[in-house]
């Protein structure tokens, strides 16, 4: 019996999702949500398809049933009806991939060139070759869910959710410009299980870590690296930002180092307080690598940073496997032995590690906040650390 309108609207939501048949292969799809889909069953060369007809009620039931007689006419002709809004959506720029690469245009330029490069090869390796040339007005929640599960069922749970975000923001743009109704990934909102927090392999123990200082002063590589394996500790940025650190940031008169926005992970300015230990180690490789752009040179070329993979590849050189310590481990070392001496405000530890701020307005005012005390924890975290070197571990603020 072909559908009415009334028992469309009359359609309630079910735990699992359902169907309503019309007629032709036409029918709507009623989800758990209380979203409704309108579909079309056909074949073509012996294999069976769905043909999604956008969302009711903005696509009604009489334009429905015009849309599927349309796609029947085009079958009946020998052409697949999908393959046909394939092309067209390409040709019109309006494929999710279309769409998705104007919006990076538009906004990459905005980011670092690392993080840019991380959002295009996933849309390019883990989305476009599923949804790249579907109409964007036309992609459903289960068609995207399918898409991001396959990327979970390997294991990388974390790119899936950032692939729902990256989906996200593509959808809203398509919004913006007139180019779909909707963006569905609002409806993918508890579908995937969450994300763990990633922790870092790091080195708590103060007799530990008194060991790590002394094999990181022994350190037989490149003085370079040496000196960088030096500074991590005492400054527990994260290693994208150790590496990149640049003369002209670091003023050791005023004892300070800001790392201006574009090289934070948060887009905020950054002030590091440096320590006389600090101190010290900049003025030995002063001689080094002053003369240039960065702090850390790479071994092929001054003008650009070392490479990621150095420190970590040098506390393997110690005898450190990735289980027990990283080059962002000395962060989550330098945060929680902050935390457990209990006399250093939480909110200075929080700045100094350059944690997001959630008050955006607050943020752009707040990287000088805790400052005086953010200079008294420094230099007294060089001092505990040189204790735990010494073997003095007692050592209290």
């Amino acid at each position: 019996m072909p559908l009415t309108n009334t028992a469309i609207r009359n359609a309630k939501p079910r735990v699992k999702r359902y169907r309503l048949f019309d007629s032709q292969g036409l029918y709507i799809e009623v989800a758990p949500s209380g979203g409704k889909w309108w579909r079309l069953k056909y074949r073509i060369l012996g294999k069976e398809k769905r043909l999604s007809l956008g969302v009711y009620p903005e696509v009604s039931l009489k334009d429905a049933r015009e849309k599927r007689d349309q796609a029947r006419r085009s079958l009946s002709e020998g052409a697949d009806p999908i393959e046909a809004r394939k092309l067209q959506s390409i040709a019109d720029g309006t494929s999710f991939e279309a769409v998705a690469r104007e919006w990076f245009i538009k906004f990459a330029p905005g980011w670092s060139a690392g993080h840019a490069n991380r959002i295009l090869r996933r849309l390019e390796n883990d989305v476009f070759p599923w949804l790249g040339s579907r109409s964007i007005e036309q992609i459903d929640p289960p068609e995207l869910l399918k898409v991001v599960r396959r990327i979970e069922s390997r294991g990388a749970l974390e790119t899936a959710h950032r692939a729902i975000r990256n989906c996200g923001q593509v959808f809203r743009y398509a919004v913006a410009t007139g180019r779909a109704e909707r963006d569905p990934t609002t409806d993918l909102s508890g579908a995937l299980p969450p994300a763990r927090s990633r922790h870092y392999p790091t080195i708590t123990d103060p007799e530990a870590i008194g060991d790590l200082l002394r094999a990181i002063d022994g350190y037989q590589g490149s003085p370079i690296t040496r000196g960088a394996l030096r500074l991590a500790p005492l400054v527990f940025v994260r290693p994208g930002e150790l590496r990149h650190a640049e003369w002209p940031d670091i003023n050791l008169k005023s004892a300070e180092w800001r790392i201006p926005p574009e090289k934070m992970k948060n887009r905020r300015i950054h002030l590091v307080p440096l320590s006389r230990q600090a101190i010290t180690i900049l003025k030995e490789l002063q001689p080094l690598t002053g003369h240039g752009q960065y702090l850390f040179p790479g071994r092929r070329s001054p003008r650009r940073p070392m490479s990621e993979n150095t420190i970590n590849a040098a506390l393997r050189n110690l005898g450190y496997d990735k289980n027990q310590m990283t080059g962002h481990g000395f962060r989550s070392m330098a945060s929680t032995l902050l935390n457990e001496q209990g006399c250093w405000h939480p909110d200075s530890i929080e700045r100094q590690l350059a944690h997001v701020e959630g008050n955006s307005v607050r943020a752009a005012y707040n990287y000088a906040e805790h400052l005086e005390e953010r200079r008294r924890m420094m230099q007294w975290w060089a001092d505990y650390l040189d204790g735990l070197k010494d073997n003095n571990i007692s050592r209290t603020p």
